[in-house]
Order: C-alpha cells, then structure tokens, then sequence
C-alpha cells in the first residue's frame, strides 16, 4: 500500500513544510474535535448530580460553538493545502509526460498506442490525483484522528474498555490488506481495457469516413459494444471487491459497539466509570467509523493509485533509442552518405543497403523509386529520429551522431508526406515554422508556396480555421500550407517527401520554380513520383528495396534505359494521365 507514497517521496521531500504544516493542523483539528464529546459527557454527569445551574451550561454551549468553529476554520485550511498540492504534482507529472512524449523518437510511439498514451495521460493521472488528495487525506486524517480518539478514551474513560473494545480492528486490517492486493491487480486490467477501447475510439473517429463508404457501421459499432463490454466486466469487477469495504467497517464497528456498551455496562456498575462516560465512550466510537471506514478506502484508493503510477511511470522511465548527446554544430550542408544501412527497430529486414550519396552545399537531389523502396527511410536517417545506422553519414565533416539533435533540426525545414496541421488559422499553422516572422516573411512563404490564389477563395483568407487535422481544406492546399510553414523559416537544408502528390502540375511547376530561385545557396532534397518535379535537380537517385540502383542527372537517367527512363517516357507520352 504504501509503495505509491515511496515511489512519491521526491515530491513530498521537495514540498515537506506545506505536508509538516498540514500535519500540526491537523493534530490540533483532532484535539479540537475529541472536546465536544467530552463537554457532553460532563454535562450529562451534572445534570445526574443535580450540579448544573443556568451558568454553567451557558459556559458549556459557548465552549461548544468555539470549538465548532475553530474546527470548521481548521479542517478548511488543511484539507486546502493538501487538495493544493494534488493538484501541483498532478501538473508536474503531466508536464513531464508532455515532455516525454515531446522528446520521444518515432520508433516510441510505434511500440506505444496513441490510445494507451492518452488513457495514462488522462485516466490513470485522475486516480494518481485521486490518491495524492483523498489517499493521503485519508491516511493522515484517518491515522491521526484514530490515533487522538484511541488516546482520548484510553485516558478520559478507560484504557481497560479501549482495549476490548478495539481488539475487532486488527481483523480489519487483515481483511482490507488481502482486498487491496486484489484491487490493484483488477485496477491494472481495467486501465489496460480502458486503453484499448481508447485506441478503438480514435480509430473509429479517424476512420469514420472510410466506415461509411465501406457501409459498416454496423461491424464496427458491433466490435465497440464489445470493447466496451469487456472493460465494463473488468471495472465492475473493481468495483464489486471496493464495495466489500463499507460492509465489513460497519461489521467492525458493531462488534466493537457491543463490547462497549456490554463491558461499559459491567464497570459503571463497579464504580469505576460514570454514565457519562459511558456516553462519552459511545460518542468516541462513532466518532470511530469514519477513520475506520477511511482506512478501507485508503487501502483501495492508493492500490488504484500505484497502479496508475506504476503504467505512467512505465511510460517516464523509458530511454529514448535516439541519443542526443551530440553537442557540435553545423556551418556549411555538404553531407555524405558513406555505405549506410538501417533496419527499423520493428522491421525484420534490412530498409537501407549500403546507401552512398555525396551532396555538395547549395545542390538539389531529387530522390525517387517505387513505394516501399526506401526514400523516406534515407530522409529519416538525416532528421535523427531512429537509431545511428551502420556506416557514416557526415555533414559538414562531422559525424550525424555528434550533432545535437535540435541544432540540427533547426538547420532543416521538412515536409513529411502526412501534411499534419493544427487545429488553428491558415496563418498559425505556417507560422509555426517560425513563430516570430514578420508579415514580409509571411507574405514570401504563401507565394513561394503558391497559396496566395487559394487564400483568395477562402472565408477568412489567413484567418480561415483549417479544422482537426486540415479537415476543412482540400489535399493540395495542405501540402502548400505545410511548404509554407517550411519555407517561412528559410531553412539551412529543406526536404519535401512527396510534398507535391496532391497539387496539379502547373501549380508543381511554379512551386519547384519559386524554390529554385529563392534557394539557389542552398540545399534541397526532393523525394517524389512525378519525376517533372525533380528534372532539374543536380543529383537523381532511383531507389530499390533500400538501395540505390540509378543515380545521375537527368539527361544521364533519361539515356539509362533504366527504371527512370522508363517512367519518364511514360510520363512524357501521357501515361500518367
């Protein structure tokens, strides 16, 4: 139980004076609290003895109240700071999951679902939250408070009947122990189901276009019912073993109640206590219940709540494949693929064979082959985001892996193939490249982009929201966004991975010929199907399962008779139309 306080103790060690001061409140919240019981107790004697007079029960009402209120004021203040701080290490552990998923490489979240991701993101950081507020005020108030009550009737009414009237807990305890192992193991599938029925939601939201036209709304709704069903099953079954605690408290209590007022009988007929503590004793039990019945509810809020630790920890304390401990920086872009093969870490097969290009500053390589051959895999290789592969890639003379990978990322502007956009204007989403652009740089990368036409046509011109992931905007006007959003940063090295795919062939050409003469120092790589946008690159490669089988200029390929050759015909005599 108390493996999920250990596994926190770096924040309650860096935070000690708010928890030090929650816990003097607290003892002296209890004390205030423990008074009442014993102002009745000693009323209900005068009023046997025939010793209360007007004053005197003036005097007890107004002990009362004060006490009451001081009590109120107290519980308030404690029960804030520790909420305050739940909610503090809930923020620090979402931005470090934040972090996390930042900093992560690709090959993170192909062995991670997005779904699972989320739920812990989500889910298992509110049963976190959950345990770091109500786990821990439960601990320390249910602890405290027992602890003040137990003592309160030990030396006010008898430490003779405390203890008999006590001895049920340790069975408690027992009971509640063996419960909460269950509770964390059940937990743990339950978080799990939740995670798959996550995953399953974003599918079906992604996916939803595709379901209609397949028309099989009714195969996946049918699948879902049954992904839910199942964590359904498996929360009930949390939820039936937390629903055995509240029973076995009050079984606890009564019995304890029974040897109180049966053995309490016994020693107010001996002399040894009065009636009025009898009443006393019989208030302190009650008063019991709640600690008692707290002390079930610890059990099974911080099981939930290591549990959900456990998987988000999981998640924090996993390295990165890619590392960056590289810290040398880049002047000119002169790069060398020398004899370079990758496999991904989930691939059973070599991605890139023995891959050698020598690429001068300034000069345009235009990449292309069939789908599957490997392009966008040599692309992969100069942003870092896999392991080092075999052989060298140099760049400026200097081994990729002793490049720092935000340096190096800040020197190249990428398009990849998905076109990803945010949820915000045209304008943020290009600007997102480069954040503090001036409008002069904004106005160059839409008409370098070829988007100034299509921002004519739109509602709100820059000001036009594009919806969850470009939803609103065609396939050619995403890729033209996302060149912008790399062109308005004017980058060392810009890379287009079949960028061009969804634009017409006179817009291609205006895009290639406005890059051509803004970039003309600079280094492109194009990776492309249409070999129009490439023709007038320096250096060509023909890429096959992961090697290069052609390379040359165009003129060279086109008098190959090769793959390149062949294509180019085609497209020459209208094949592609």
């Amino acid at each position: 139980m108390f493996e999920f306080l250990i596994k926190l103790k770096w924040f309650f060690k860096e935070n000690k004076w708010r928890y030090i001061s929650i816990l003097l409140v607290l003892i002296i919240v209890n004390i205030l609290e423990v008074i009442p019981a014993q102002l009745i107790g000693r009323a209900i004697d005068f009023i046997s003895t025939g010793e209360i007079t007007g004053m005197l029960m003036w005097q007890l009402i107004i002990a009362f109240a004060v006490v009451i209120l001081l009590s109120y004021a107290g519980g308030f203040l404690w029960q804030y700071m520790l909420i305050g701080g739940a909610v503090k290490i809930e923020s620090i552990i979402r931005m470090k999951l934040m972090r996390k998923f930042l900093m992560m490489s690709p090959a993170f979240f192909e062995k991670n679902k997005t779904g699972d991701l989320m739920a812990r993101a989500t889910n298992d950081l509110r049963s976190v939250h959950q345990a770091t507020a109500w786990g821990v005020l439960t601990l320390i108030d249910a602890t405290t408070f027992m602890g003040t009550i137990i003592l309160a009737m030990g030396v006010t009414v008898s430490w003779e009947l405390t203890f008999y009237a006590l001895l049920p807990l340790p069975l408690l305890a027992l009971i509640e122990g063996k419960l909460g192992r269950k509770i964390n193991a059940a937990h743990k599938e339950s978080q799990e189901a939740f995670s798959d029925m996550n995953n399953s939601v974003l599918e079906v939201v992604e996916g939803v276009r595709l379901t209609r036209s397949y028309v099989q709304e009714k195969d996946e709704r049918r699948r879902f019912r049954g992904m839910t069903d199942g964590y359904l099953d498996r929360f009930m079954k949390v939820e039936r073993l937390d629903a055995l605690f509240q029973p076995l408290t009050i079984l606890v209590t009564m019995a304890s109640f029974m040897v109180a007022l049966g053995y309490g009988a016994i020693l107010a007929n001996r002399g040894v206590i009065t009636i009025g503590d009898i009443v006393t004793f019989n208030i302190y039990l009650n008063m019991l219940v709640w600690p008692m019945f707290a002390l079930g509810m610890l059990f099974n809020i911080l099981q939930r709540g290591n549990a959900s630790l456990t998987r988000i920890y999981k998640v924090l304390e996993t390295e990165d494949d890619v590392k960056d401990d590289g810290n040398d920086v880049i002047g000119s872009t002169d790069m060398n693929f020398d004899d370079v093969s990758f496999t991904y870490p989930l691939s059973g097969r070599e991605n890139l064979r023995q891959v050698s290009i020598e690429l001068k500053s300034g000069q345009t390589l235009g990449i292309a082959g069939r789908t599957g051959s490997g392009k966008t895999t040599l692309i992969k290789q100069l942003l870092k985001y896999y392991p080092k592969a075999q052989g060298r890639l140099v760049i400026d003379g200097k081994d990729i892996g002793r490049l720092g990978r935000k340096e190096l990322r800040a020197k190249i502007g990428y398009v990849s193939q998905e076109n990803i956009l945010f949820s915000r204007t045209v304008e943020a989403n290009i600007r997102f490249g480069k954040p503090e652009a001036t409008e002069e740089e904004l106005r160059e990368a839409i008409r370098l982009s070829a988007l100034d036409s299509d921002l004519e046509r739109m509602p709100h011109g820059l000001d036009t929201m594009v919806g969850e992931k470009g939803v609103a905007l065609s396939g050619g006007q995403k890729q033209r966004i996302s060149i912008a959003r790399s062109l308005i940063k004017d980058p060392e090295i810009l890379i287009l991975d079949d960028a061009l795919s969804a634009v017409d062939a006179k817009t291609e050409k205006r895009i290639i010929d406005n890059i051509r003469q803004s970039r003309k120092n600079k280094t492109t790589i194009i990776v492309t199907h249409r070999l129009s946008a490439i023709t007038h690159s320096d250096i060509i490669i023909v890429m096959e399962d992961g090697r290069i089988v052609e390379m040359g200029t165009h003129g060279e390929l086109e008098e190959s008779g090769g793959w390149y050759s062949e294509q180019n015909d085609y497209y020459q005599t209208g094949g592609a139309s």
